[in-house]
């Protein structure tokens, strides 16, 4: 599959306290899908709500699935780095998004047992996961907060 270029994507920014709003929102709604033994965040996007959801679910047992895919703005080629054993078993996914589903696809090859949950879903991924919270149009390039800087932006009229 040829690489994707987001350079040119519309973005919408998520702001600290609306990124765990959201993560919350998903730890409500998984409450009723358990009990889980542990979670399992896929790197580097699913750390963050990995420990959101950790917390309000009682989880003290967390692993990783390392997964690279995606550079900047371009995804390609996904590479495993590092798995957690077993085939998921009473373990709880999360990512903070599932876009094209090619990472997802790999999580259930890889988990096939898991409860797997995002934060943020778009059309093209949404059929590779069990639940998400807020749905985004396929277009929109999330842009998160520890992705972002904050800096000023000009007036939208010149001279203002």
């Amino acid at each position: 599959m040829a690489d994707k270029d987001y350079t040119g994507s519309r973005y919408m920014g998520i702001s600290w306290d609306m990124f765990h709003r959201d993560a919350r929102a998903l730890a409500a709604k998984l409450i009723t899908k358990g009990p889980f033994d542990g979670i399992v965040a896929i790197t580097r996007g699913g750390l963050v709500p990995a420990a959101v959801v950790a917390r309000e679910l009682n989880l003290r047992l967390v692993e990783t699935l390392c997964v690279s895919s995606y550079d900047d703005r371009s995804q390609g080629a996904a590479t495993i780095l590092k798995r957690p054993e077993g085939d998921g078993t009473g373990l709880l996914v999360i990512d903070d998004l599932v876009d094209s589903g090619r990472t997802g696809k790999i999580v259930r090859e890889l988990l096939p047992k898991a409860y797997f949950a995002t934060v943020y879903a778009k059309p093209q991924g949404r059929e590779v996961v069990d639940d998400f919270v807020v749905g985004v149009d396929q277009g929109i390039w999330l842009l998160f907060p520890w992705d972002a800087d904050l800096q000023p932006a000009p007036p939208l009229v010149a001279g203002g």
